[in-house]
């Protein structure tokens, strides 16, 4: 899959390396959620009480602990 992937503003570097790996990133909006095929989000503002609203469908990848290379395969793996 390489498609469009919304990534939080906080991850440039990862954002800089799916973009050269062929992926289309944009900026993490609510606004685009609509047409992504997936999103990475740092994990910092993660709900303590893992009480989340669902914003979309698509996959969320969760980049914390994980290096561009973790988050390229899983994204291969969609």
């Amino acid at each position: 899959m390489n498609g469009l992937i919304a990534v939080e503003k906080n991850l440039s570097r990862i954002a800089d390396f799916l973009e050269n790996e062929g992926y289309e990133v944009v900026d993490l909006d609510e606004n685009n959620l609509d047409t992504v095929d997936a999103v990475v989000v740092s994990g910092a503002d993660n709900n303590l009480m893992n009480i989340e609203t669902a914003l979309t469908d698509v996959p969320v990848i969760d980049a914390t602990g994980k290096s561009a290379a973790d988050i390229l395969a899983e994204l291969q793996k969609l």
